[in-house]
């Protein structure tokens, strides 16, 4: 398969596409700078055997079978409504959490409820959004040879693109979720700023989620 990740110039982004190349996947990285994607594809492809390629954001979208987004929340809107004509058709899975630590409640999620809602309605009908890959850290799936032990909570409405979502998940090495439909988001979602607090108060780095009894 053919993923495009936007704003794969990024931490989150850049264990992604490490991930799923190694997984024999074909990997776009974008960025609003066409020569920094480049760059960092070039990085990322010597540090894993597959096959990673930088173009910008638009180039990558058009190109991808299936479109990740992990650009920052302030930023998220913009991308979509950039990318809107070439994401028709296609599943989009989006990572992305509106966190604001400084808020006196961190998660602080746009009118629509939560960020994959926020692009299910930018995006419109013709797209597929599934949210995904919250509570995994980056820095774990940049390091190749950590096995990773949480959960990758998903949801999304078209069950077929959540069987295309739940294989990459697995790809990662983590274990897919479902937690249901796309109404579900803003719960997943929330749930990043409390890892970031276990995190802190715990002194570590990779705190995740892991779910019993199924």
């Amino acid at each position: 398969m053919i993923i495009a990740i936007l704003g794969g110039t990024g931490k989150e982004g850049g264990g992604l596409a490490m991930r799923w190349a190694q997984a024999g996947h074909k990997i776009l990285i974008g960025s609003r700078d066409a020569e920094r994607a480049r760059q960092r594809a070039a990085e990322l492809s010597r540090q894993v055997n597959g096959a990673i390629e930088g173009l910008s954001n638009v180039e990558a979208a058009r190109r991808g079978e299936l479109v990740v987004i992990t650009v920052p929340f302030a930023g998220h809107r913009a991308l979509l409504e950039e990318v809107r004509p070439a994401l028709q058709g296609k599943i989009v899975v989006d990572t992305v959490v509106p966190v604001d630590l400084k808020a006196p409640h961190p998660y602080v999620p746009p009118a629509e409820g939560s960020a994959a809602e926020e692009a299910q309605a930018v995006l419109g009908s013709r797209v597929r959004v599934v949210a995904a890959l919250h509570h995994i850290a980056a820095h774990e799936l940049s390091a190749l040879g950590h096995v990773i032990s949480g959960d990758g909570l998903f949801c999304g409405d078209d069950a077929a693109a959540k069987a295309v979502v739940a294989a990459l998940i697995s790809a990662i090495g983590a274990r897919p979720v479902d937690v249901g439909p796309l109404k579900h988001a803003p719960l997943i979602e929330g749930i990043t700023p409390l890892l970031i607090e276990i995190n802190k108060r715990y002194k570590v780095k990779a705190s995740g989620i892991h779910i019993t009894g199924i």
